[in-house]
């Protein structure tokens, strides 16, 4: 995990392929303002901890880094300090991947992720979730100004690479018996 910039290197933000859900939020900081690209704007929560940010996708897609714009000056008791991030397939069979404490900073946190420690793969999950388990000072609600999904970008096809859909691999499965 570091603090500072949006690591951005090598990496694609996938959260618009996502399904956004909250366990809750205040009227007028909704869950749209997590990715609306303006740092002065926040997700609030509104209830009990812990505050959850549920992001589902339709295919298990690779999500290598989450980071998240946290704003300790602004912010202070609303601002998150234990943060549990959990994948899995769907609701049921949620693992944790990793549990932070975060400092009282101001910059974008980026918690490097992967589907078992020392790997190295970024886990491919159905289901990403983000658990906001305590907040600085004690505070009960919690805010995140802006929230990103990166997965690894893709190595580009070139024409003289072989399709998978023909290659004699593919071909021996293919016939019934």
């Amino acid at each position: 995990m570091n603090y500072g910039e949006l690591d951005l290197e090598d990496k694609k933000d996938i959260g618009r392929l996502a399904t956004w859900s909250v366990s809750s939020d205040k009227i007028d900081h909704g869950i749209e303002l997590l990715w609306d690209n303006d740092l002065e704007t926040y997700w609030q929560s509104d209830g009990p901890q812990p505050h959850l940010i549920n992001m589902q996708f339709e295919k298990k897609m690779p999500v290598q880094q989450v980071s998240f714009y946290y704003d300790y000056k602004q912010d202070e008791s609303y601002t998150p300090l234990g943060i549990s991030i959990r994948g899995g397939t769907a609701y049921h069979d949620l693992k944790e991947l990793v549990n932070v404490e975060l400092e009282k900073q101001t910059g974008w946190v980026n918690i490097s992720l992967e589907d078992s420690p020392g790997s190295g793969r970024p886990p491919k999950v159905f289901l990403l979730q983000m658990a906001i388990l305590s907040n600085q000072l004690g505070g009960r609600d919690t805010h995140i100004r802006q929230l990103k999904l990166l997965s690894t970008r893709e190595p580009l096809r070139t024409d003289n690479d072989q399709s998978p859909f023909i290659s004699p691999v593919f071909l021996n499965h293919t016939m019934l018996r």
